[in-house]
């Protein structure tokens, strides 16, 4: 079983400006919760015990906050006879610890910078699942997105979940090159025509310990300048797969609800909000 997960929070979320300049991405709310609590409680129900989240050195930190047990609250509830709602008010459960590293906005950037932060710090040396902060797999009558990817790896292998969406939309996105269900590579915003299929990559793996120590690597033994390049854990996963490395691909059924742009976040709220689940 897999016990610990990554998830990156950190980051100014300027897409989303001017709201994010006082409500973290990953906090804006889809229905009645915010967006990362999609992922954490999901991963929760699958049996992951401690979350490391990767955060920005910003004070006051609003997802902390918000998994932090708040003493005040709960005690107005009670005094008020609310008792009821403080399990709505509790949004971890006891069992499970989330840890949190600091990365600096100044520092290196992209999405293997976060994860090669967290294996240094916590020497993590087993398989993990990784998750970014501001979008989720919506199937309440259907397969996790985490079950998909435990079912590929089945106990040994990395995975990589792929949704599949119109061929004519994968231009902004990166496309999975697929052979006989593992994971090619990844080819970046292709033009329709020359896409390798019509199956996307949407930022949910799992990541053995080979892969965890050959992104520290990547990370460390690069300097990219702020402007060059950035450290995207694909290149981390093209490199793996070229070199043998087995990374199983993971079909979802569920939709993808991504809240980095207006328009995602609208969609993600009408679903949500529409659903009866």
């Amino acid at each position: 079983m897999i016990t610990k997960a990554i998830i990156p929070v950190a980051g100014w979320g300027t897409r989303r400006l001017p709201i994010t300049k006082i409500i973290e991405k990953s906090m804006l709310p889809v229905g009645n919760r915010p967006l990362v609590d999609y992922s954490v409680q999901e991963l929760i129900k699958a049996g992951v015990k401690d979350i490391y989240m990767v955060i920005s050195n910003a004070e006051p930190c609003q997802v902390r906050e918000f998994y932090r047990d708040n003493l005040a609250l709960n005690q107005y509830l009670i005094d008020r006879g609310k008792e009821d709602r403080l399990k709505l008010a509790k949004t971890l459960p006891d069992d499970v610890t989330i840890h949190y590293t600091i990365q600096d906005p100044a520092g290196k950037y992209g999405t293997a910078v976060p994860i090669a932060l967290v294996v240094e710090e916590y020497k993590i040396d087993e398989p993990v699942l990784v998750f970014m902060g501001d979008d989720f797999i919506w199937n309440p009558n259907g397969e996790s997105a985490t079950e998909a990817l435990i079912k590929a790896s089945d106990g040994q292998n990395a995975a990589i979940l792929g949704v599949e969406i119109p061929i004519e939309k994968v231009e902004k996105y990166g496309v999975l090159e697929v052979k006989d269900g593992n994971l090619v590579g990844v080819v970046d915003t292709p033009k329709p025509s020359e896409a390798p299929s019509n199956m996307i990559n949407v930022s949910k793996y799992i990541m053995t310990p080979e892969l965890l120590q050959n992104t520290v690597t990547y990370v460390n033994d690069n300097d990219f300048g702020p402007t060059d390049q950035e450290y995207m854990i694909t290149d981390v996963f093209d490199d793996f797969v070229k070199n043998g490395g087995i990374m199983r691909v993971a079909p979802t059924t569920g939709e993808y609800l991504d809240g980095g742009s207006v328009e995602g976040w609208l969609h993600a709220n009408n679903v949500v909000c529409g659903s009866k689940n």
